[in-house]
């Protein structure tokens, strides 16, 4: 599954706001574009975008799956991820943000000193802050690349469940049993090996 295009998005999406709040030559709309909220934005956009496309190639694999063995439509409706499980995976895949959100608190607690400015010390501690909240956002999605890996191995098992199915075989059972046993009946009757009923004896000319 191809995800560079939420991985490029995650990078940039910060970036570019704090680009056009520093074209504009407002310093305290830089440190709002990369505060605590715009990182975190933009992580929980990429997690969601992450578990939508995961769930979805899920179910179109669990789909063709069930294609592929002959599964009965509703039977292989009811395999699909519920909503449940589509909010686990989200889950999962953004556990990996702990150290993030921390670096964030951090940069959180510099924003109103480093809004202010004239105060080099703190613009300094701010924009290490900054740097150590992309590092961590790169750490978090490093993260949740493994996750999305282990997530493919927790569905496999279910994919592998799928097509190892084939039809009951009772139905069929069920259908020709009776079958096989009038025509065996009809043959014997025929044969002569078994007296006909009498109306089917006067019908034969038995």
């Amino acid at each position: 599954m191809n995800v560079d295009d939420i991985r490029e998005e995650l990078a940039t999406r910060v970036i570019t706001q704090a680009g056009a709040a520093r074209a504009a030559g407002d310093r305290a709309a830089v440190v709002g574009a990369l505060g605590r909220a715009a990182w975190l934005g933009a992580w929980e956009h990429a997690v969601t975008r992450m578990a939508e496309r995961t769930a979805t190639a899920l179910d179109q694999a669990i789909t063709a799956a069930a294609w592929r063995v002959r599964m009965p439509r509703r039977q292989a409706r009811r395999r699909l991820l519920t909503a449940g499980e589509r909010r686990a995976i989200a889950a999962r895949l953004g556990s990996g943000a702990e150290r993030l959100v921390d670096a964030l608190d951090a940069l959180d607690a510099l924003a109103g000193a480093a809004a202010e400015g004239g105060d080099p010390g703190v613009d300094a501690a701010w924009q290490d802050a900054v740097r150590t909240a992309a590092r961590r956002l790169e750490a978090a999605w490093l993260a949740l690349e493994a996750a999305l890996a282990d997530e493919g191995a927790r569905w496999a098992a279910e994919r592998a469940a799928i097509e190892a199915w084939r039809p009951p075989l009772w139905p069929l059972v069920a259908l020709w049993v009776p079958v096989a046993i009038l025509l065996v009946w009809i043959g014997l009757v025929v044969g002569g090996y078994l007296p006909a009923p009498s109306a089917l004896a006067e019908r034969l000319g038995f």
